[in-house]
């Protein structure tokens, strides 16, 4: 199905309720639905990875079709994996010429499924704005894309500026040194990628960057970073303590070398 050869059928399934159900929803609003992160670069992982998708829209939703929306993601989530869907709802205008930070309209994730049950409304009403996220996800669409429906990703969303894009990045990694303690794994493998992007201007998938910061960084993160892919792609332990030294020098020195 969409060609993607990693896709089992639980998340065929998943895939096939937020493309009719959106397109339900939204009808003759709707411009298009695109999967990205893991799942569009064929790493995703039952147990660690999120359904990450964007919905581009010709106008703003009514109230009603962004709460009939997030009822349906909310049902949607009983039967996702963990970490759950993440989906922006973003117009397709700001897809075709991209502004930063980027506007969107809605917005939905395991962050907020708390405050969506107790104020559905309100929330509906309060979530939008602006999101430097994503300048990284547009950027990693027009570069791996499962295309639930709408025209083409290259058609329709155009170059991020890699300025904007680096920004966007830099941003998600900004708080490493705290983070990695809490997400050790997503943070080894995010800061990886970020170097990769600004030594050799690559595009990388969080496995991928692993692997090219086992190639590139100092021999004695080896181990570090190794044992952070294999968590990553077999749920293999990351065995660490509170006060373990190692996440926080290699912390310290990926944010000189990103930040210098």
């Amino acid at each position: 199905m969409w060609g993607v050869a990693t896709v089992d059928m639980r998340v065929q399934h998943i895939l096939m309720q937020i493309k009719s159900r959106s397109t339900e929803i939204l009808a003759n609003r709707l411009s298009g639905i695109y999967v990205h992160g893991s799942l569009a670069l064929e790493c995703f992982n039952w147990n660690k990875s999120d359904v990450d998708f964007i919905i581009l829209t010709k106008s703003i939703p009514t109230l009603q079709q962004k709460e009939a929306l997030i009822k349906t993601l909310l049902a949607i989530d009983n039967i996702a994996p963990q970490k759950g869907l993440e989906m922006s709802l973003v117009l397709e205008k700001y897809a075709r010429c991209f502004v930063y930070p980027t506007p969107f309209e809605l917005h939905f994730s395991n962050t907020y499924k708390v405050e969506c049950l107790h104020d559905l409304e309100g929330y509906c009403r309060r979530m939008n704005g602006v999101d430097k996220d994503l300048a990284a996800h547009f950027t990693m669409i027009r570069n791996a894309c499962i295309t639930l429906c709408g025209a083409s990703e290259k058609e329709i969303f155009g170059e991020v500026p890699a300025a904007d894009y680096l920004d966007s990045i830099k941003n998600d990694v900004e708080n490493a040194e705290k983070e990695i303690m809490v997400d050790p794994v997503y943070v080894i493998l995010n800061l990886c990628r970020v170097l990769a992007f600004i030594q050799e201007k690559l595009v990388l998938s969080k496995k991928d960057g692993g692997i090219w910061g086992m190639e590139h960084l100092p021999t004695r993160y080896t181990k570090i970073v190794g044992n952070a892919i294999s968590n990553y792609i077999n749920n293999d332990m990351f065995a660490y303590k509170e006060d373990d030294k190692s996440l926080k020098d290699f912390a310290e020195y990926m944010y000189i070398r990103i930040f210098a």
